[in-house]
């Protein structure tokens, strides 16, 4: 007689009886299996098409998430490479005629500069004096702390040709033209422009400078803006930054003509060639220029490149984190996926052991199919990694980016390719050896007399019977082929679980950091600024006097902002009185309580190789260089003005403003000094609209002062360090990728469940024959699937709660800002409820089915 069906193939390849446990040779087992696949793939196509799509679903995801992660962090060197920057930018000119310097405008000096040993490439451009008189009815509003936009021109090429501005609206003014020009979003925001307004400017001369500005402007001249632009290097900022960042590019044709008379300030760019010392040659052409080294000013193109990257990082990790706990739990999952399937084919192994098959036949049964869905699913995986490309960079370069669209990133792409392939096949390999039949039957045992008990528990406990079966079926294994892979549906609920607290833990506490101040380092509601921004004073007396009686302040402190070194190296520094009211959040240690001491950024902490408890060395230019003690670290804020730029949250320093002499705190030599800034905290519970209309009020009255008026520049409320601004033009973003996740692991357990149920068909054609209604079988069968997801969320919460919260942790630590992860209590019971909900919606199509079923078929298919 002639067998057919799937167990023929093992008789054919066998030929002749083998004594269990007998070996055969390799060719000869890959003959056998590759038959066996072909032979079983109708019985089993199923199963591999849900692990081709659960592997290229969430490995894509994982490798997608990766791949925008490490696109957005070098978004930004991408995009500056596309603009031709220069690699200095050095002051080539000044009027300041206290110190000699009677032009900014100087062509010799600049021709000078331009040939400098290793200067491959130079262009300038000017700032001029100037003010906008503007159409009837609009006007710019100082007291919102912003500066009136800078004009500038060029007239070599900057900005045209080297540092290339973006065009993002409009187009480029017309370099023969001069009634025309281009500006920054902040310029046309602030002055409330669009394109194809017109705007008359009026422009000063260097000899009405000197006179205070009396008369008329020395030219006045209508331009309409045809373009809204980018400057590569205040694309990414801070808040602080952006209320002193509009800019007005007028074009070549109307700078020649106001260079000569008008200009107070030129700034020459600088590309090196080779590895010329960028540090050397800014020195250089400071020297060129008399009181060069006290006045100048320099802008390294490499600092501002790295400045953006910190503050793309966050962003950047929060990807890279994603796709980390998504690849987990794909691999995680999948390999879940995979056991289940070997572990339903134990009965056939049983069947070839009995026919002489030898331990390899048995372990590589179903593994060419699973490793062909496993290679197919991962192969998917790179085209869902390559479709989701588009979508990166995130973040304020994604606009300006120069190569948008499908993207190959060979690296992560090939790496997790391997490591799916690879890894899952060694999974695939590991299970298949426990599969065994002789395993398989230990283990069996083994789950049995605990499940047993457990079953036998909830027999006596009085639960109705369908509850008491279905409660069973959840956690007894079984025996022969009613066996169920009781382990895989629990442990895959609990993977389930933990992968979407993980998710939505780290997720919550990214929105709670963004929509809280304090933790990256607003430790107060509003900032009172003196003129430009923060660089003049504001009147002391007379602001402590207005603020102590305003009904809306419960505390307010005194704030100065300057440069100084550090252990030889310049650090942004933010001083305050010792035991000052309204200060920066703390990380570690304790805050001033007297001078001589001093709080630190994480960052700068670790730059300067120090710790708590340890002490620097203060050179401020003036006094003689002093030791101060370290007492703590705290997250700043971005803030400040100095000549080495704001502070940020993990750098700069706090210091008593004792430690400074009164020159160095009133670098404008304001004829009534005082802070440069006021930090306000309101009462608890005072409005903030309320609150800051009256702060507005104190602003007036202090602009009010007859002997020094514009001393005050406005009322801020929040401003957001550049991670944190460049983190919310992500958009909803985050939301579709921890959705896409959701939906994998959901997809995920429910095919588990589904297996899990059907597996019990027989022993429901029992129960039906034995007189079960069609309600006590769907009772049974939701019973058995509710079971698995409450244990499974029963150890998943905590699980997820510990993993999200320790990823956080990290996360918080790496970026410097306050650890504070939210635990949101609603998400989780929603979460908890939501998979019992799924749990019975699973159980539904398959109960139902086995109830309408008559038994004598269900007994037939068995």
């Amino acid at each position: 007689m002639s067998q057919t069906g799937p167990l023929s193939s093992p008789v054919a390849g066998i030929r002749r009886p083998r004594a269990p446990g007998a070996s055969t040779t390799v060719p000869s087992v890959f003959r056998v299996a590759w038959y066996r696949a072909g032979a079983t793939f109708r019985s089993r196509w199923t199963g591999y098409f849900s692990l081709v799509l659960l592997i290229g679903l969430l490995g894509g995801l994982a490798m997608g998430s990766v791949a925008a992660a490490r696109r957005t962090q070098s978004s930004f060197p991408t995009y500056l490479a596309s603009t031709n920057p220069s690699d200095v930018t050095v002051a080539s000119g000044y009027d300041i005629p206290p110190l000699g310097l009677t032009s900014g405008y100087n062509p010799k000096l600049i021709e000078r500069i331009y040939h400098l040993t290793g200067v491959e490439r130079a262009a300038t451009y000017e700032n001029f004096d100037g003010n906008v008189a503007w159409v009837t009815g609009l006007h710019y509003d100082l007291s919102s702390a912003q500066t009136v936009p800078r004009l500038i021109g060029s007239t070599d090429g900057e900005f045209a040709t080297q540092d290339r501005v973006t065009v993002v609206a409009g187009r480029m003014a017309s370099p023969h033209r001069w009634d025309e020009a281009v500006m920054n979003a902040q310029a046309a925001s602030g002055l409330g422009l669009h394109i194809g307004s017109v705007v008359r400017l009026g422009l000063y001369s260097d000899a009405q400078e000197k006179s205070g500005y009396h008369g008329k402007a020395y030219r006045a001249v209508q331009i309409r803006l045809v373009g809204i632009v980018v400057f590569s290097g205040s694309l990414v900022q801070d808040d602080f930054s952006a209320l002193s960042s509009g800019q007005v590019l007028l074009t070549p044709a109307l700078t020649r003509e106001l260079a000569p008379c008008c200009a107070y300030l030129s700034f020459s760019a600088l590309r090196l060639g080779g590895a010329n010392d960028v540090a050397k040659v800014a020195d250089e052409a400071s020297q060129l220029i008399p009181h060069g080294n006290a006045v100048g000013a320099e802008y390294v193109t490499s600092v501002t490149e790295a400045k953006a990257e910190r503050a793309i990082e966050p962003e950047s990790m929060a990807l890279g984190v994603f796709g980390g706990i998504v690849a987990l739990a794909a691999l995680l999952i999948a390999g879940q996926v995979i056991g289940r399937h070997l572990r339903l084919g134990t009965d056939e192994l049983g069947t070839l052991r009995a026919l002489g098959a030898g331990p390899a036949m048995t372990w590589a049964d179903g593994l060419i199919g699973i490793v062909g869905a496993v290679v197919v699913g991962s192969v998917l995986a790179v085209g869902v990694a390559v479709a989701l490309s588009p979508l990166a960079p995130l973040g304020v370069v994604r606009p300006v980016y120069p190569a948008r669209g499908i993207a190959f990133d060979w690296t992560v792409l090939g790496g997790g390719l391997a490591l799916l392939v690879l890894g899952l096949s060694a999974v695939a390999a590991a299970l298949a050896y426990r599969a065994q039949p002789h395993r398989v039957a230990f283990s069996q045992r083994l789950s049995r007399q605990g499940a047993s008990r457990l079953a036998w528990t909830a027999a006596t406990s009085g639960l109705p019977l369908p509850a008491a079966i279905g409660f069973r079926f959840a956690v007894e294994p079984g025996a022969g082929r009613g066996a169920t892979a009781v382990r895989s549906a629990i442990v895959g609920a609990v993977l389930a679980m933990v992968v979407l607290m993980a998710t939505v833990i780290f997720g919550a506490s990214l929105n709670g950091l963004v929509s809280h101040p304090p933790l990256y380092g607003w430790n107060w509601n509003f900032a009172m600024l003196g003129g430009f921004s923060g660089d003049e004073d504001l009147p002391a007396h007379q602001t402590a006097a207005l603020l102590d009686k305003d009904r809306y302040v419960e505390a307010w402190s005194g704030a100065n902002f300057v440069s100084a070194k550090l252990d030889g190296q310049s650090v942004p520094v933010l001083t305050e009185t010792p035991g000052a009211l309204v200060a920066p959040p703390l990380l570690s240690g304790h805050g001033l309580d007297r001078s001589g001491q001093i709080v630190l950024g994480a960052t700068t902490l670790t730059q300067l190789h120090k710790r708590v408890g340890q002490t620097v060395v203060l050179s401020n230019g003036f006094t003689k260089p002093r030791p101060l003690l370290i007492v703590g670290t705290a997250t700043m804020p971005s803030i400040g003005a100095g000549e080495t730029g704001t502070l940020e949250m993990g750098s700069g320093a706090l210091v008593a403003t004792s430690d400074f002499p009164t020159p160095d705190l009133n670098s404008q030599a304001s004829r009534i000094p005082g802070p440069n800034a006021i930090l306000i905290r309101t009462r608890p519970g005072a409005s903030t609209a309320a609150a800051f209309h009256s702060l507005e009020k104190v602003n007036a009255a202090i602009n009010a002062v007859p002997a020094d008026p514009g001393q005050a520049g406005g009322v801020v409320s929040v401003l957001r360090p550049a991670e944190i601004v460049n983190y919310r033009t992500m958009g909803d973003t985050p939301v579709y990728l921890g959705l896409g996740l959701a939906t994998g692991a959901v997809i995920a357990l429910g095919l588990t469940l589904v297996a899990s149920v059907r597996r019990h068909r027989r022993d429901l054609a029992v129960l039906k024959m034995l007189g079960f209604t069609r309600r006590q079988l769907a009772t049974a069968v939701a019973w058995q699937s509710s079971t698995a997801v409450g244990i499974g969320t029963i150890v998943g919460i905590p699980l997820g709660t510990f993993l999200g919260r320790s990823l956080w942790d990290v996360f918080a630590h790496q970026i410097d800002v306050v650890p504070a992860p939210s635990v949101p209590a609603l998400s989780i019971l929603l979460i908890a409820a939501g998979a019992l909900v799924l749990a019975n919606f699973v159980a539904a199509l398959p109960g139902q089915m086995a109830a309408r079923c008559p038994t004598a078929v269900l007994l037939r298919a068995e």
